[in-house]
């Protein structure tokens, strides 16, 4: 069970309540998220400014609104259906599969995983040990929030970029491996920068600089993967819709 800390706990706890604003459209705040979403793009810092004024006004550091988990979900429902016709995909079953695949596991159930590890890390070894103010801890729906944040322009790069490249990017040859493999690089690059700076936001951590350190791993796996020839597109898209 994911740890919630004690601040959420009201009105039956916080996560039932967040849950419930997430099925009930007039709860949402959207066009919020849809702000933070066109920002992170731009100047992700501002984002984080944003989350320091949500701190001093609700004092909690994670959003209370689910409106940018929710727009993540329909986004990657949308490009679910857009990949399913471009590869002619008339099972419905198949449809399932790559919809479960998208939302359960490659945005919610590798979010959890990858937001729970940062959140150990983080309240482990990061936090500033001082003995005259009140001790303060990462909230874990924070860091998955700092997943949301990250996922999305990863989602605009292969995803959405992605589609739009696919005549390009299944071609074969190595200059297809070069433009698949570095837009990988770019958007997981990114999603750790942007991982980074959520940490970073937070007032009682230091050394967030060790999450852009697995950035010096993908670059060792990109330059092997061009040294072999392997096409990250080709591989990705075999592991939804097989060869």
């Amino acid at each position: 069970m994911l740890p919630t800390p004690g601040l959420y706990r009201h009105r039956g706890g916080f996560i039932p309540d967040y849950l419930r604003r997430a099925i009930k459209y007039s709860q949402m705040d959207l066009e919020n998220a849809s702000w933070q979403m066109v920002t992170l793009c731009i100047d992700p810092k501002r984002v984080y400014k944003h989350t320091c004024f949500h701190k001093q006004t609700k004092n909690q550091w994670a959003r209370d609104d689910p409106g940018f988990t929710v727009l993540c979900i329909f986004f990657l429902l949308v490009a679910a259906v857009a990949y399913t016709i471009a590869f002619r995909v008339t099972n419905p079953g198949a449809f399932i599969r790559l919809v479960l695949g998208a939302v359960c596991f490659d945005f919610l159930f590798v979010g959890a995983l990858l937001a729970t590890l940062t959140w150990a890390v983080a309240n482990k070894y990061l936090r500033v040990r001082t003995l005259h103010s009140v001790e303060q801890k990462v909230e874990w729906l924070y860091a998955f929030d700092i997943h949301c944040n990250a996922f999305f322009p990863l989602f605009l790069m292969l995803y959405v970029l992605q589609f739009f490249l696919l005549p390009i990017l299944l071609k074969g040859g190595f200059f297809a491996t070069l433009v698949s493999n570095s837009l990988f690089l770019l958007a997981f690059g990114y999603y750790h920068y942007i991982t980074f700076l959520g940490y970073q936001a937070l007032p009682f951590l230091e050394n967030s600089v060790y999450f852009l350190y697995p950035v010096a791993l993908l670059l060792v796996g990109y330059i092997f993967s061009l040294i072999f020839n392997i096409n990250c597109t080709v591989f990705a898209l075999g592991l939804y819709f097989g060869s």
